[in-house]
């Protein structure tokens, strides 16, 4: 059963997902899927790009060649695509139900901190919950509650 972790209350869910996305390859060799909409994936694919060259991610668009996409530790799947790649992780920045996260090992759901996303983050949990899913909480700064 794929385990889930729920990152709630992120003010900054694009620089927590960076952060996220360094020490799960660069401590743990990880390999990763990004799903999330077109705007939400050019702003992390942009922040990606600045990080400084000691901390920078090896990442490409699902839609590149597959040589690209097989080689990169990191790729970024819009939340609509039919097919994603075949890794271990999904990270989930969208405000809809991840398709077929159920073939993950592991699902991260990011909520923000405003409202519009805390209530699409619940309904999503709600989701997982339903289906006999534990989630495991890592609340942003210690608050309570999603």
């Amino acid at each position: 059963m794929t385990e889930i972790d729920g990152h709630y209350n992120m003010p900054d869910k694009t620089g927590y997902v960076c952060r996220l996305l360094r020490k799960a390859v660069s401590a743990h060799g990880a390999r990763l899927v990004v799903v999330a909409d077109a705007a939400a994936l050019e702003a992390l694919d942009l922040a990606l790009w600045k990080l400084a060259p000691s901390e920078f991610i090896a990442h490409c668009r699902s839609d590149d060649a597959p040589f690209i996409v097989e080689r990169s530790p990191v790729v970024l799947a819009d939340s609509s695509a039919d097919a994603l790649p075949d890794r271990p992780i999904l990270v989930n920045l969208g405000a809809g139900l991840p398709a077929r996260f159920e073939r993950f090992e592991r699902l991260i759901d990011i909520v923000g901190s405003d409202d519009a996303d805390r209530q699409a983050g619940r309904a999503r949990w709600r989701h997982y919950k339903d289906r006999g899913y534990a989630i495991r909480t890592h609340a942003y700064g210690g608050s309570a509650g999603a």
